[in-house]
């Protein structure tokens, strides 16, 4: 097992990427195989057009990708003037343990510090409870006043980390 590295997107990995980050979230149950959402979780290449998209490989190998936003982009949602966002971090099954999560969520937060951005902020779902103690782990705490409703019976908690 080689090392993992964490770097911007390639053009030639970006149908890779989409197809783990919809995976990952279908593995772990938060969406199903047909949800609308699978649609912009595939679609790499428009993240990478709107967004700064960041890829964990391990040789050639896919392990995660995060999505960076600035306030008022296309993807963003919840962020601010002077925050960085982060959306659709997935992390392959098979490299789950491994620390990917964290390497690409602590990638985000170094690009938040050379940005000058004073805060990440971040949406997630209930659900995702090992995601959550990651983040607090890292600093991240919740941010209440900001969840929020994508579609109706469907909450997305916040969490804000003060850089």
């Amino acid at each position: 097992m080689s090392e993992v590295s964490v770097r911007p997107a390639r053009p030639e990995e970006f149908e890779a990427i989409g197809a783990m980050t919809a995976a990952a979230y279908v593995a772990d149950g938060l969406i199903t195989p047909d949800d609308t959402y699978v649609h912009e979780l595939t679609d790499a290449a428009h993240r990478a057009e709107h967004a700064e998209l960041l890829v964990a490989t391990d040789g050639a190998a896919v392990l995660g990708s995060v999505t960076i936003v600035r306030p008022g982009t296309r993807y963003a949602e919840i962020s601010v003037e002077g925050e960085l966002e982060f959306r659709m971090l997935a992390t392959t099954p098979t490299a789950r343990g491994r620390g990917v999560g964290e390497l690409l969520t602590r990638a985000v937060l170094d690009r938040a510090t050379e940005a000058g951005a004073q805060a990440v902020v971040l949406s997630s779902l209930d659900a995702m409870k090992a995601a959550h103690r990651l983040y607090t782990r890292l600093g991240f705490t919740r941010a209440p006043a900001r969840d929020w409703q994508p579609v109706p019976d469907l909450w997305l908690r916040a969490f804000r980390l003060q850089l």
